[in-house]
């Protein structure tokens, strides 16, 4: 089978690992390039334990990537916003497609970007290019040059949702209250995130001036309340959403309907029943419902590293090179027992 050259810059960050790790086995992937000044000169076998041809690449600074991503097709870029905001428009004046794992190009609105993101936009055009690659509500087209990945927050609010909204079945306020493990936060040494700090605790973040919180509400199209929480895990997202019931029927079959033809989305008997041991490592997004008749409860868990960001991105890609959906993702298995 013929291989496309694939890169991916960040990578030695989390979500970059996970997305070498899943290119790495996937089937129509020639991985070319692994961008990281942390590991530059290393080989992937020896960091991240690659296999095969993937595991003798030699992860490449930055003042290299310009040149070596010449030869990909498809650069994914896990690296912080304001990288992205540079390395793109770079990217894609040398015909590379772009896959962006941060924030850099989700908001419409260029001027959201110093109150959530901390910098001036300084390619507002390129919002409006960038296709927001959450494939469950739309589906990133064949050639599609920059894909905004969303936020791992975001995906588990949205898909919780979004059925329910489209239905005209909840009405607001809407609330999410989610808790992230702390992968969450990226790999960036920090006291707050050291094991002494956060094993046995759980506390909010962010209150009210989370990121996500506007990405949030602009794909659901409605005002939203978010509350971030970190758990003392390592990865996986449970998102507890509350709405109003907007008029009677049958919440559970409003997901089922939207989500048919999805390969990750598993709709559970219950809330009750949905548990982050039961997606971790995988690009599954479990969904349970439940309502008393005035107040709806829906309960979402997905792995923040995997259909959170690489896995979705991988996603994306898939969707992007007209391959199948579930390419390199569907022999993902879980971590549990």
């Amino acid at each position: 089978m013929q291989t496309v050259p694939i890169g991916v810059v960040g990578a030695s960050g989390y979500s970059g690992i996970e997305a070498s790790r899943i290119l790495a086995s996937h089937p129509n992937v020639e991985l070319k390039l692994l961008g990281s000044d942390k590991w530059a000169g290393e080989t992937a076998a020896r960091r991240a334990g690659l296999p095969g041809s993937a595991g003798k690449v030699k992860y490449a600074p930055q003042n290299q990537i310009a040149q070596l991503a010449r030869e990909c097709a498809v650069v994914l870029l896990a690296t912080p916003a304001d990288g992205s905001l540079k390395l793109a428009p770079i990217l894609l004046a040398l015909g590379v497609k772009v896959i962006d794992l941060s924030g850099a190009f989700r908001l419409r609105d260029s001027s959201a970007y110093p109150k959530h993101y901390g910098f001036e936009h300084t390619h507002p055009q390129l919002l409006s290019e960038a296709v927001y690659g959450l494939p469950e509500l739309s589906k990133v087209r064949e050639g599609t040059r920059l894909v905004a990945n969303p936020g791992c927050y975001p995906t588990a609010a949205v898909l919780a949702l979004a059925p329910l909204i489209e239905a005209g079945l909840v009405e607001g306020p809407f609330i999410v209250d989610a808790a992230s493990g702390v992968t969450g936060a990226g790999r960036k040494a920090s006291e707050e995130m050291s094991f002494g700090e956060v094993d046995e605790d759980f506390k909010a973040y962010k209150v009210l001036r989370h990121q996500h919180q506007p990405e949030m509400a602009q794909t659901l199209q409605r005002p939203l309340t978010f509350t971030a929480h970190l758990l003392p895990a390592r990865r996986g997202i449970l998102a507890t959403c509350y709405a109003r019931v907007a008029k009677p029927g049958d919440l559970k079959a409003a997901f089922l309907h939207k989500y048919a033809d999805c390969p990750f989305i598993e709709v559970i008997n219950g809330p009750d029943e949905v548990a982050l041991k039961n997606v971790i490592g995988t690009n599954k997004c479990h969904i349970g419902v439940a309502t008393d008749g005035e107040t709806v409860i829906v309960i979402s868990a997905i792995d923040n590293l995997v259909k959170g960001a690489a896995g979705q991105a991988v996603q994306n890609l898939n969707l992007m090179m007209g391959w199948p959906e579930t390419a390199g993702l569907d022999s993902l298995r879980g971590f549990h027992p």
